[in-house]
């Protein structure tokens, strides 16, 4: 699509001559009419005085616990403002979590199995540890990646560009996390989010009927 990815580079200078923008990087000079410059985003919590009611913020995201509670107990927070993955689906969950227990209720927020996905094309998803994780926490681990010409519903899309990777304690069979490279990666991984939350094995995975002709059946 003529885009060009270049890894592990960094810039050192830019400049804008009236026309251009120049980067000079540890791969060559870059020239172009257009410069992105993406760096997250910042809670926008300095104009709220945190400090004098005792709400601790690290970076400006407001520090939370499962419950939603900050570190003044009469205090609940969520969505970007926290500390919590910025996800809508996560803020909507933890939303309500702070409404019931600020009512007196005992809600908890597990982000043990949440689901990531980024929507390009094809699209990127990904739930629970990967491969690197999973081995950095202590697991052994074997793993599978199936290419989607394998996949009958890819191949009906005429579109087999992507993968599926399961990641699994090795022995137990354990579902530990997996990725997924499609058109529709969203879709699938919510298949794998309720697996993980199950704490099934990939052979009780596998056992389970898929209906023919979905991507979801890669799985």
């Amino acid at each position: 699509e003529g885009i060009n990815v270049l890894e592990h580079t960094e810039a050192s200078e830019v400049r804008y001559d009236g026309q251009h923008f120049i980067l000079k990087t540890n791969a060559g000079t870059l020239k172009a009419e257009q410069l992105l410059v993406a760096t997250g985003r910042t809670p926008n919590t300095e104009n709220l005085d945190l400090k004098t009611i005792g709400v601790q913020t690290e970076r400006g995201a407001i520090t939370i616990n499962d419950r939603m509670q900050t570190s003044n107990s009469r205090v609940y927070a969520a969505g970007d403002c926290t500390n919590q993955p910025k996800f809508v689906y996560v803020a909507a969950a933890g939303g309500s979590r702070a409404a019931i227990n600020m009512t007196g209720g005992d809600a908890h927020l597990d982000l043990s199995a949440m689901p990531e996905v980024i929507f390009t094309d094809p699209q990127v998803a990904t739930v629970g540890l990967s491969e690197a994780d999973a081995k950095t926490g202590g697991y052994v681990t074997e793993s599978r990646t199936l290419g989607l010409e394998n996949v009958p519903r890819a191949l009906v899309n005429f579109d087999t560009q992507g993968f599926i990777k399961i990641v699994a304690e090795s022995g137990s069979g354990r579902l530990l996390g997996v990725q997924v490279v499609a058109g529709e990666a969203g879709e699938l991984i919510q298949a794998a989010v309720m697996a993980i939350r199950a704490g099934m094995t990939v052979n009780e995975l596998a056992d389970e009927l898929f209906p023919y002709l979905t991507m979801v059946e890669g799985l």
